[in-house]
């Protein structure tokens, strides 16, 4: 392990404690729901970040991903919720509203959660396959890639609105009972779920820090620097673009399930284009070629977001401070706030080690 890597995760595991100690400060369950809330997105941010800052695949789509993992897990919980908010056999209170007799054949496995767990991961993977297969052994590349994603991304929108009668539509899906586990419930406001969303998390980080770091990793980055040089080199880059595709997915869906459970509902803007290009801004801001940055990223964004749209102060024009922030990154921190950090280690840290190393 070299040194960097070695701090690397000293930071990723200090950052991941920090996280975890949080219910241990607050009480307040509203907070700690929005705090959870905010870490999801941070799951979202950290899954764009593994395919745009180290393979260099812009992917305005990634609402998808995290979509279909909301709507797996809605699915499961609206099928265990009370009689009050089902109909005859239990039905979901809007397929009944929607004149639905019988529960459609696609929803009747979400009565398991095990399987509700496992296609919140598998659908947005195999989506994510299909169409990167389609996309990167057509060679299609650049904005071209962003351009296709983001008409997925559309595509898929309107299906899910379309679809009222199984989806819930404009509405989404509402009345959801509570994640249960192993006979252990998680309250959406309470520490449970707080704790649930820090461990994964940190399994999230620690995972794509160890595929950035092995030799497929590598691969993404040369992809990124200079695709043509790997395919002399005789590697499949369209297998390996899929690979890292299919991984941002994965994570994305398990982001998606996670806000199902701390929203309690999933809803079609959870799948819309103003989130998918938010998580780009997010990605962005953070730093996109740094796993951490670009969560924490998506943490502080969200968190400044969230602070200046409920103050009165900037009930108006938080919108206006939000993007002048973003300009100002932009222009002075193009590699982010987790470049700046690293610029900083690079000049203060290295050569004092450097020294340590001459005496």
């Amino acid at each position: 392990m070299t040194r960097r890597t070695a701090i690397q995760v000293f930071t990723y595991g200090i950052v991941c404690v920090a996280i975890l100690l949080v219910p241990t400060f607050v009480d307040d369950a509203f907070i700690l729901n929005k705090y959870g809330r905010y870490l999801v997105l941070g799951i979202l941010a950290l899954a764009l970040s593994l395919s745009w800052g180290y393979t260099g695949i812009l992917n305005l789509g990634q609402a998808v991903s995290f979509g279909l993992g909301s709507y797996c897990m809605a699915m499961a919980l609206k099928l265990r919720t009370i009689p009050v908010h089902t109909g005859k056999a239990g039905l979901p209170d809007f397929m009944v509203w929607n004149n639905v007799t019988e529960l459609p054949w696609f929803w009747s496995p979400f009565h398991s959660l095990t399987f509700a767990i496992f296609a919140g991961i598998a659908i947005p993977v195999l989506a994510a396959a299909t169409l990167g297969w389609f996309v990167f052994k057509g060679r299609v590349a650049g904005v071209y890639v962003a351009i296709i994603t983001l008409a997925w991304l559309v595509v898929v929108n309107l299906l899910i609105i379309d679809q009222q009668r199984y989806t819930g539509g404009f509405n989404g899906i509402t009345d959801l009972a509570q994640l249960e586990l192993f006979g252990f419930e998680f309250d959406a406001y309470g520490s449970s779920s707080f704790y649930l969303i820090g461990i994964i998390l940190t399994v999230c980080l620690f995972f794509c820090l160890a595929v950035t770091k092995s030799k497929a990793g590598l691969i993404f980055q040369a992809i990124r620097d200079h695709e043509d040089r790997v395919r002399y080199f005789g590697y499949d880059v369209a297998d390996f673009k899929i690979f890292a595709f299919s991984v941002s997915a994965a994570i994305a869906g398990v982001a998606g399930m996670l806000y199902t459970v701390v929203m309690e509902f999933a809803s079609p803007t959870f799948l819309g284009v103003p989130l998918s290009l938010s998580v780009v801004i997010w990605v962005a801001v953070g730093g996109r070629g740094s796993l951490l940055g670009a969560t924490l990223g998506a943490v502080f964004v969200t968190g400044i977001q969230g602070a200046l749209s409920e103050s009165e102060t900037f009930l108006e024009t938080w919108t206006l401070v939000m993007g002048f922030i973003f300009v100002m990154v932009v222009l002075f921190l193009p590699k982010g706030l987790a470049g700046a950090a690293e610029k900083i280690l690079d000049r203060f840290v290295e050569p004092a080690a450097a020294k340590r190393g001459a005496e």
